[in-house]
Order: C-alpha cells, then sequence, then structure tokens
C-alpha cells in the first residue's frame, strides 16, 4: 500500500511540473502587441491645420560627414549651424529634418542633450521647426564614437553610419540600451514646440535587412506610445517587406514617404497613401538626374497640402552633391548635382531654383 501511494504522489508531482513547464513554455512564446496609443485622424488633421504647409531640408552641417560629426561635443559646430539656417531661413523654408545618434548620447548622455538644445533655440530663431530621426537603416553598418572618416573623394555620403546597424545583431543588450536612449529623448523634449514631429526610424530594413528590422520598428513604436509626446510619431512608408509596411502604415500619426521619382510616380504614390486620410509630408525628394526637382515636385505637393522636404542644404562633407553609384574618384564636380541647394560659400547652385522656391515659401 505504502508503494502505491509513493507511485500515486510521485505522478501528480510530475504530472504538475510538467503542466507548469508547458504553461511557462508559452507565456516565453507569447508576443503580445503593444498597446497602441495613435493619433486619431481628427487629431492628426488638427495638427495639420496648426502647423501649415512644412517645407524644408534634410539638415546635416557641411563641416560633419555624418551624424557623429554633428553631435558629438568636439565637432559640433554652432556658428556653421547658425549661418546655414540663415540661408534656408532667407528662402521660407520652416522645417528641417535632422538625424540624432544614439552613440552620441551614450557618451555624453547631459551633453548630448543640451546640444539637441542650442540647436533647437538656432533653429527656432530661424523661424525653423525641426523634426528628429532616431535610427536609420541607411549607408555604413558600422561607427564607433570619436573622430570619424575624412570623405572619400566624390562618393555619395561616404561617411554616413546606420544607427544602430550591426551593433544590433552582436549586442544582446543594446534594445534595453536603445529603450533608455529614445525614451530619455522623448521625455526630455515632450512638450517642445520647436519640434514639429518624431521621425522614428528612417528608411526601415533598407539594405537588404528587410523583416530583421523589425523588432527594432515595433519596439521604438511601443517606447514612443509609453511616453505620448505631445507631438506626433511617424515612420516613412517604405516598402522592404509586407510586415514592415503594414506597421508603418497602421502605427503612423502623420503619414510620411520618400519619393525620388518624376512627378508621374510620386503622384502616384500620393494617390496611394491618401486613401489612409492622414495628413501627409513627403521627407525625402530632389534628385535632378532621376528627374525629382524643385520645379516639378514643389508646386505639386503645395498645391495638395503635403509637407514637402527635399535631402539637403548645403554641399559639404557628405558629398551628397554626387550621385548614389556614381562615384568621381578625383572629386571634380559632378556634371549635375544629384542632391544641394546652396555652395559652401552660401551662393545657391541654380538660381532660378532658389525664385521658386521662394515664389512657393515667400508669397
Amino acid at each position: 500500500m505504502k508503494r502505491v501511494v509513493f507511485f500515486i504522489l510521485t505522478a501528480i508531482v510530475a504530472f504538475t511540473a510538467c503542466q507548469n513547464k508547458s504553461k511557462n513554455t508559452e507565456e516565453k512564446s507569447v508576443n503580445p502587441e503593444p498597446v497602441k496609443r495613435i493619433w486619431s485622424i481628427e487629431q492628426a488633421n488638427a495638427w495639420s491645420e496648426e502647423v501649415g504647409w512644412l517645407r524644408g531640408c534634410n539638415f546635416n552641417p557641411s563641416t560633419a560627414i555624418n551624424q557623429l560629426e554633428m553631435w558629438q561635443a568636439e565637432t559640433f559646430d554652432l556658428v556653421t549651424i547658425d549661418r546655414e539656417l540663415g540661408w534656408a531661413e532667407d528662402i521660407g523654408m520652416n522645417c528641417m529634418r535632422v538625424y540624432l545618434h544614439h552613440i552620441a548620447w551614450e557618451v555624453d548622455k547631459e551633453g548630448f542633450k543640451g546640444r539637441m538644445k542650442q540647436y533647437l533655440e538656432i533653429a527656432d530663431s530661424h523661424g525653423i521647426k525641426t523634426i528628429f530621426v532616431f535610427f536609420d537603416d541607411c549607408w555604413n553598418a558600422t561607427y564607433k564614437a570619436g573622430k570619424q572618416p575624412e570623405p572619400e573623394p566624390g562618393v555619395h555620403n561616404s561617411g554616413w553610419v546606420r544607427d544602430p546597424g550591426d551593433l544590433i545583431f552582436l549586442d544582446e543588450n543594446l534594445m534595453s540600451l536603445l529603450e533608455v536612449y529614445v525614451k530619455d529623448i522623448l521625455t526630455t523634449f515632450n512638450d517642445d514646440e520647436r519640434i514639429v514631429m518624431w521621425d522614428l526610424y528612417n528608411e526601415v530594413g533598407n539594405n537588404n535587412l528587410g523583416i530583421t528590422s523589425l523588432p527594432l520598428l515595433r519596439n521604438v513604436f511601443r517606447w514612443g506610445w509609453e511616453i505620448r509626446p505631445s507631438q506626433p510619431l511617424t515612420v516613412c512608408v517604405f516598402g522592404r517587406h509586407e510586415a514592415l509596411t503594414k506597421w508603418e502604415k497602421e502605427s503612423s500619426d502623420i503619414i510620411t514617404y520618400h519619393s525620388y521619382s518624376q512627378p508621374e510616380r510620386h503622384q502616384a504614390k500620393i494617390d496611394e497613401l491618401k486613401r489612409l486620410g492622414r495628413p501627409m509630408v513627403c521627407t525625402e525628394y530632389m534628385a535632378r538626374p532621376r528627374n525629382s526637382l524643385f520645379s516639378n515636385i514643389m508646386p505639386m505637393l503645395k498645391e495638395q497640402n503635403v509637407g514637402v522636404i527635399n535631402w539637403g542644404l548645403v554641399a559639404g562633407k557628405s558629398n551628397t552633391k554626387y550621385a548614389w553609384g556614381e562615384p568621381i574618384p578625383d572629386g571634380s564636380e559632378p556634371p549635375l548635382w544629384f542632391h544641394e541647394i546652396f555652395r559652401p560659400d552660401g551662393t545657391p547652385y541654380k538660381q532660378e531654383e532658389v525664385d521658386l522656391i521662394k515664389s512657393l515659401t515667400l508669397n
């Protein structure tokens, strides 16, 4: 009898342990969707009516090869930033899209935020609001703090760096660090009226990253929703994978997109995204050799109240006056600039372009 009781008890213990293990495994396998705190369409349209027609550039000072050279203390160039934003003000620009980088924050958290505040003060003095960009899947996959490389002659964006790049696959603790970073910045600037929106992640899945970028995309929206700043949250609809596109469209307060195409294809993109019923901003366009020009895109977008932000303000160390994949090794002048509006001395690359921009922004 004792032996029977022993076997019965052993069986009960084993069954209970198995059930608990199964329950724990099931709990670990569940990955619940984050609680969305996306704006209503009514909120988004009210924001659009308040801010008006946004027009501006992706801004990197001509003295910086990348985000780190812009934001690190030893190369933070307030004089150049002030001068070049003054040129933007002169042609009626009212918005700049500016990339951040988590390494600059990690090395010097308070100093980094202090430099962001200095940048915002200067931009505001020129009547310019800011879109800050957190993450980016474009260009170089590795980077380090400190002195940045010199530009490769004639190579487009030779020194631009991704964030977080390859580090996301190598450091198992990085995701936790990035959460602290994003929440710190969003909390610090939660109600800053000089910031017109937060662009959480640029061109998600570019450089053949595809679906591997989905975990960070999901997380950065979750972190943003947990803070829920007063400014809208967005990620450009880039279309590198169906699951990414779904998140981009269904999670953004404001619809943003990129198009370096000629007017017909650009208009088709607008028509597609208009179905979502939210305000729209084109946060990258204008590549002269591809027939994406100020003359044929900017008036079209103004007429439809779509915000319009071209790549590049002043030619400099980023080398984005050179075309993608068409290096000029001796660094000589390209036959037609790919991006940028001004030369480093402030003279326009094409006076007729500046005259057109001013006719659209100042009248």
